[in-house]
């Protein structure tokens, strides 16, 4: 197994104890002291072994099946299972994590659809934005600045909102684009 695979599955058993750390944060009832910073630095963690593994593999050739299919995967589990937990803890609306994660079924079927008949699909600039956005806000939201300067958490807690907001449009934006710019590979399946 190469070293790209191996950051991905790292990745993958990371995320259990991101939630551990996440769900059982002190300030939230929990019993671990610090636990969104513990999670924080999970979450970071993980998030640069994506960006490592995918460098890694393309700079020397180490490009995998297993590699095609578990990276996106881990990801998705990732910043799932983080808005999952944030639903959770009530920071972030159910309905806006239902569709943002409605998005990543219909591109992974889209692409399941693409690859049945030869074709890769590459993200897109608007695909990249919406998952660096979404990093960013998930960091923000684990960090809880809310808790640690409460004299500002009114202020915090709206511009968490705004980042919830803006990485819901994003992933509107980024699947009406994929579709858009994709619409032949479903034409080709029908004929």
């Amino acid at each position: 197994m190469n070293l790209p695979n191996k950051l991905t599955i790292l990745r993958a058993v990371l995320i259990p104890f991101f939630l551990v750390a996440l769900l059982c944060d002190a300030n939230y009832g929990g019993f671990v002291p610090y636990g969104n910073w513990i999670a924080l630095a999970i979450f970071a963690v993980a998030s640069i072994t994506d960006m490592l593994d995918g460098m890694i593999a393309r700079k020397y050739n180490l490009v995998t099946n297993f590699g095609k299919f578990m990276d996106p995967l881990a990801d998705k589990l990732l910043v799932c299972s983080a808005m999952i937990a944030f639903v959770e803890l009530g920071r972030i609306p159910c309905w806006i994590v239902i569709v943002i994660i409605a998005r990543e079924f219909i591109i992974s079927g889209f692409r399941l659809v693409a690859a049945d008949n030869g074709i890769v699909i590459a993200a897109g600039i608007w695909g990249k934005i919406k998952t660096a956005e979404q990093m960013v806000m998930l960091c923000i939201l684990i960090a809880d600045f809310g808790s640690v300067f409460p004299n500002v958490s009114d202020g915090i807690t709206v511009f968490e909102m705004i980042l919830i907001y803006v990485a819901l449009a994003l992933t509107i934006i980024s699947l009406i684009d994929y579709l858009v710019h994709n619409k032949g590979v479903l034409a080709e399946n029908n004929k």
